[in-house]
């Protein structure tokens, strides 16, 4: 019975703007209460009339009793005057005027005659005419019965359900209109949030909305304004890290030409040939410079990866991975000595961004040592430290050091693009770890490595 109501309605609400649907629930809302308010108030003044002629009626039915009244042709002609009948009840008959004898008893009335009841009280329809009929005990085998009709309370209840119509009819057009209203007022940041998205999606400007007010429309255009400025700050990276990229690989690529350009006039020119001693050189120029572009290639699609691990981490220890750094590096740094020291720390992560992060910090290490120093490596309750003994970073480019493309002006002239760090960044970072550097107060520069996790036990 609901699915098909609701296949029903669904149609026409789908075409229908919320702030109509917000005005036509709260209407229906407001209709639904006054109806069960009126029904309320209708039934319940109804009862009390009924309740207050009752009483009327059985006090002066008690009255008469306690009076001796018994009705005549005479009484009934008084009585008539104030509309109220009056019947005796004997044995289970009526004894009335002649007029009077199809006036319909029934067993409430002979219950009160015969004595099982000590009295009643209904409502009757008698040529037309609601009476409210009450009857009490006069005496053994006798009962009083008094009618009296009920049309000033009918005109009564007829003339509140006027009123109560009315007063509904006009409280659901006044919520109707109010419900319009407000969900007209309270939509209009709904509105702009919509206006400011079509704009977003058509010029591509990321500008923010003005917020008024606190309430939880107004934490949703701030939180629409969060969003605005982390996409413009995305875009403002990635239009960075295109303009870097560029400019790095602008270095080699100009050099690779240069190379080949050489060689291919080497070749078609007899008159310019190359020495054995010249192609060697050349070679192992475009061989430094295809390395080079490879290295920088890959910490760009590193870096150009801004969502968390796809592989699932997986428990290991992180000694482990920085013993396997320090291996490699050695390798390309024969002439630096490695000061090793390793506490088992386990931890969860990804192994091949750990030791590519361990190993840039080393390598970066190395290249800033002088050829005989050492380099300090040490791994403490999950802190990794690396200590060189070069120069130190200026207290100007600390800030910068793990930032893009950052290049201090005496690293400028140095091998390198300004990626290594911000890859150790990139690590500390999606295993929910830190890194931080510090220039040592007798010179060199140490690194410190801290990631979450527990020793093994």
């Amino acid at each position: 019975m609901i699915e098909p109501f609701r296949r029903l309605v669904r149609p026409l609400t789908s075409r229908m703007s919320l702030a109509l649907r917000v005005a036509i629930l709260t209407t229906l809302s407001v209709a639904v209460t006054l109806a069960m308010i009126s029904a309320i108030v209708y039934v319940t003044v109804a009862a009390e009339f009924k309740s207050s002629l009752d009483d009327s009626m059985l006090r002066r039915a008690n009255d008469a009793v306690a009076a001796n009244y018994v009705p005549t042709e005479k009484n009934d002609a008084e009585d008539a005057l104030t509309g109220v009948k009056a019947f005796v009840v004997r044995g289970g008959e009526l004894f009335a005027k002649a007029a009077d004898k199809d006036f319909p008893f029934d067993h409430h009335e002979v219950a009160v005659s015969i004595g099982t009841q000590e009295r009643s009280m209904r409502t009757v329809k008698y040529n037309g005419v609601s009476y409210r009929v009450v009857a009490v005990r006069a005496s053994p085998g006798v009962a009083l019965v008094l009618a009296q009709p009920m049309e000033s309370i009918e005109r009564a209840l007829d003339r509140l359900k006027v009123i109560l119509l009315l007063s509904s009819a006009v409280g659901v057009a006044l919520a109707g209109m109010a419900g319009w209203a407000v969900a007209a007022n309270g939509l209009r940041p709904v509105r702009r949030l919509t206006a400011a998205t079509e704009r977003v999606a058509r010029t591509q400007q990321l500008t923010p909305i003005s917020v008024s007010g606190s309430d939880e429309l107004a934490r949703l255009t701030t939180s629409f304004n969060s969003m605005l400025q982390a996409l413009d700050a995305s875009q403002h990276r990635q239009r960075q890290l295109v303009a870097d990229a560029g400019h790095e690989l602008r270095t080699p690529l100009t050099s690779l030409r240069t190379n080949i350009e050489l060689i291919g006039q080497a070749a078609d020119n007899a008159e310019r040939s190359l020495s054995s001693e010249e192609r060697h050189e050349i070679m192992g120029d475009v061989r430094s410079q295809l390395e080079e572009m490879t290295t920088l290639v890959g910490d760009l699609v590193e870096l150009a990866r801004d969502e968390p691990m796809r592989r699932d981490p997986e428990p290991l220890d992180f000694a482990d991975v920085v013993t396997q750094s320090v291996d490699r590096v050695r390798l390309r740094a024969p002439g630096v000595t490695f000061d090793v020291e390793l506490e088992p720390w386990l931890v969860f992560g990804e192994s091949q961004l750990l030791e590519r992060a361990v190993t840039n910090l080393l390598d970066n290490a190395a290249k800033w040592s002088p050829s005989g120093s050492t380099v300090r490596v040490r791994l403490t309750e999950g802190a990794l430290t690396v200590a060189d003994q070069g120069p130190g970073i200026a207290p100007d480019d600390l800030p910068h050091v793990f930032d893009r493309f950052y290049r201090s002006s005496e690293a400028r002239t140095l091998p390198g693009s300004g990626l290594g760090l911000s890859i150790v960044r990139r690590a500390a970072d999606r295993h929910g770890g830190t890194v931080d550097a510090a220039s040592e107060s007798g010179g060199g520069t140490l690194f410190t490595f801290v990631l979450p996790g527990s020793e093994e036990g």
